[in-house]
């Protein structure tokens, strides 16, 4: 089987109580039919310019881990501007521990303004967001190699991250360390991805496109050649927005299989946080379920 095929479910932690995310994630722990785990990374309500309740996802992810044993953990995507790679490699290499090797590394380069300014953090121009990005893929990858698993460590000259004597240990769980995925939509970004990453997430805000992730998916093969790279290797994540009724989760059902058809290896569904775990158990029983007996 392609590494990454796999189904996920997505409850992002925004406008959600700590009980109601618990609840949820324990029952996703004894449903077979979801492979992995997702939320996204904001330390604000996305879907407003300022403000807006919202639980740290790094942090979030380690705490309920233990609800799920054996599935994957991943974030569509981290926030680059949030954290130094360096710091996050660390970080991967614990949840990556913990998850028994299941744990992604899904990056973008950061884009919502207010939840930079309000917090103090600096959001660059786009252009120099992506060559941050750049730097701490390789960083990650520095950081995950055997030369940081004794001294004397990873030294490395950049622009935005330079490393001297870096050291990773305990090394992480995974050869090689977690895998990469980014979730990038301009050229430089999927030349990027091409180069250096393991997969593509879609964004949240084209989820259930199925022509963007045609497009895209067929784009980025050609680059992936170009790298003299296997896209047999490559993961794409579709992502499908999940409703609270019986006929939007049967629309989300049609849209996962053309995913599929499209050429997505993981298919994450999403559904709102705060719906709970009742939600949860309706999305696996009416959509992750027979997607999975379709996709054999």
């Amino acid at each position: 089987m392609k590494p990454g095929r796999r189904i996920g479910f997505k409850t992002s932690p925004q406008n959600v109580d700590w009980q109601t995310l618990d609840a949820t994630w324990a029952l996703a722990g004894e449903l077979d039919v979801f492979d992995a785990a997702w939320m996204n990374d904001h330390l604000s309500d996305p879907r407003q310019e300022r403000g807006g309740a919202s639980l740290e996802s790094l942090t979030l992810a380690a705490t309920l881990a233990h609800r799920i044993p054996g599935k994957w953990i991943g974030h569509g995507v981290l926030s680059n501007t949030f954290r130094h790679p360096a710091l996050l490699a660390k970080t991967a290499t614990v949840l990556d521990h913990a998850t028994g090797g299941r744990f992604i590394v899904g990056l973008g380069a950061g884009w919502h303004e207010h939840e930079h300014t309000d917090f103090g953090i600096h959001l660059p121009p786009i252009g120099e967001r992506v060559g941050r990005l750049e730097s701490a893929v390789e960083v990650l990858h520095a950081m995950f190699s055997p030369a940081a698993f004794a001294p004397p460590g990873v030294t490395r000259p950049d622009a935005f991250y330079p490393l001297d004597g870096a050291l990773n240990e305990p090394a992480p769980a995974s050869r090689g360390g977690p895998p990469v995925w980014l979730g990038v939509t301009k050229p430089r970004g999927m030349r990027l991805a091409a180069r250096l990453a393991d997969g593509w997430v879609m964004p949240g805000d084209k989820a259930g496109d199925v022509g963007y992730l045609r497009e895209r998916r067929d784009t980025m093969l050609r680059m992936i050649e170009a790298e003299a790279r296997d896209g047999d290797e490559f993961t794409f994540v579709g992502q499908v927005s999940v409703g609270k009724d019986r006929a939007s989760r049967a629309r989300a059902l049609e849209v996962a299989r053309a995913f599929v058809a499209a050429g997505a290896d993981h298919v994450v569904l999403g559904i709102p946080a705060a719906s709970g775990p009742a939600a949860l158990r309706a999305m696996a029983d009416e959509v992750a379920a027979p997607l999975r007996d379709g996709w054999g």
